[in-house]
């Protein structure tokens, strides 16, 4: 037997292949495919099936992507209109050289949801289960999220994951171990753990959800506080329908100064700008979005359009590829290029740049001792601002900012603050484009610089 877990970063994205005999099969593989064709190529397996276990909300699946490449079966689970595959029902049993998959149907994430269980028969028939594919059903230390169709389907989609879980993943045994679709940082569970591997039997006797009873666990679910971003829309349509076809990845040119600044110009092209907060803060074309590198996957489709073609400011040679892997997964296809020799040829070929202040939590502090006249602006999520937050700040998700940029002050002086300091830098960026002028600026190391000092917050 053949397995591979293949972890997509930004994303927290599990996807895996199993392969037995010179047959393989793989689960919720991503858009940027060719990591599965190397595998199979290197262990000597052709890819017979995908399966996927539901349709995914935060990226766009790779399924249509590999089965063109490679002329592989895919399979979904049963209650929506697919545009592309084939609907499984629950029970029905696929063999991949001596491993025998089978759908196992567990609603609550979303209705369709679908886990596979694995078998090794090279032992005979009756050997027993040895892994299963759960999804955002059961995550290691966390259950996956019920709140995507609205509350009023909350309670019902709580208790049908409740069922899931202690009715058909648990029985399945102890020893099963659990591959999930999601690791620690996803937005798809709220407390995942940040332990790769598990067993049922680990989650049984260590998951905090699965102590709770029925009555409980709905009501802790109902309870949860999720943000849904407005691009899990276009996630939802683009895996239901199927996503375009790319046939390979984009390869974005290196651009002069000259033909940058064209595109900007003539085709009003997004620049995003991948560098840290500190270089961003030195200097950056104005207008761009500032969203670090490691952050394109989760953050990237806050605030880039579809509808435009988007240019790279990045740090390293080695850069590009990164970028275009973790905007393709966002359903981005239109990358026009990045600037060559990054922001010093921008700048040496005398074109303007902006700055941005940066700061840090002592200088914020001596300001606020000070009674100086700023707003504290904390961009983290609902639960990140409940575990504390600076006195007098204001709470905004750095998700909803552009859309509330009206509560937004344009008269005092504005510091940013995240956890770390890198979606504040985001936040500033999106204010910057907005107009503003009186953003003062990012604070290094935000509400973790600020706690490790010791520095007073306050809770409600």
């Amino acid at each position: 037997m053949i397995f591979e877990r293949i972890k997509s970063a930004g994303l927290a994205h599990n996807s895996y292949l199993i392969g037995s005999d010179g047959e393989a099969a793989v689960v919720d593989p991503r858009r940027d495919c060719d990591v599965y064709i190397e595998l199979a190529e290197r262990e000597e397996l052709r890819i017979k099936y995908i399966f996927e276990t539901h349709r995914n909300e935060d990226y766009v699946i790779g399924s249509r992507e590999l089965s063109n490449l490679v002329e592989a079966e895919v399979f979904h689970g049963p209650g929506l209109n697919w545009g592309y595959g084939s609907t499984l029902h629950d029970g029905e049993a696929f063999r991949i050289g001596s491993l025998k998959i089978a759908a196992l149907h567990t609603p609550g994430h979303t209705d369709e949801s679908m886990s596979y269980t694995l078998a090794d028969l090279s032992s005979g028939e009756d050997a027993a289960m040895v892994m299963v594919f759960t999804g955002d059903a059961l995550f290691v230390g966390d259950v996956g999220r019920t709140d995507f169709y609205g509350p009023d389907e909350a309670e019902r989609l709580a208790g049908a994951l409740y069922d899931s879980i202690f009715k058909k993943i648990l029985p399945l045994g102890d020893g099963v171990i659990l591959c999930p679709a999601h690791g620690a940082g996803s937005v798809c569970g709220g407390s995942i753990s940040e332990r790769d591997y598990s067993t049922i039997g680990i989650e049984r006797a260590s998951n905090p959800m699965l102590q709770l009873n029925r009555q409980e666990f709905i009501s802790h679910k109902t309870a949860e506080h999720h943000e849904r971003p407005p691009y899990f829309r276009v996630m939802e349509r683009y895996n239901l329908e199927g996503p375009p076809l790319m046939g390979r990845l984009p390869v974005p040119p290196p651009l002069t100064p000259d033909e940058f600044k064209d595109s900007m110009e003539r085709e009003g092209a997004i620049v995003l700008d991948a560098r840290t907060p500190p270089s961003f803060g030195g200097a950056h074309i104005r207008g761009s979005y500032n969203i670090w590198l490691e952050g394109l996957a989760a953050y990237g489709a806050l605030v880039l359009p579809y509808n435009k073609p988007i240019l790279l400011v990045l740090e390293l040679r080695d850069h590009p590829d990164v970028a275009v892997r973790y905007l393709v997964r966002l359903g981005y296809e239109n990358i026009r290029g990045y600037l060559r020799g990054g922001i010093e040829a921008w700048y040496d070929a005398g074109n303007a740049v902006d700055q941005m202040g940066l700061s840090t939590v002592h200088e914020l502090k001596r300001r606020i001792d000070r009674g100086d006249d700023l707003l504290v602006l904390d961009v983290r999520d609902e639960d990140e601002w409940g575990e504390g937050y600076i006195g007098g700040a204001m709470h905004i998700y750095i998700g909803q900012l552009e859309s509330r940029l009206s509560e937004v002050p344009r008269d005092r002086p504005i510091t940013i603050v995240c956890n770390v300091g890198h979606r504040a830098s985001l936040a500033a960026s999106i204010l910057l484009r907005a107009g503003y002028t009186n953003v003062c600026c990012d604070v290094l190391g935000s509400m973790k610089a600020w706690s490790v000092s010791g520095f007073p917050i306050e809770r409600e």
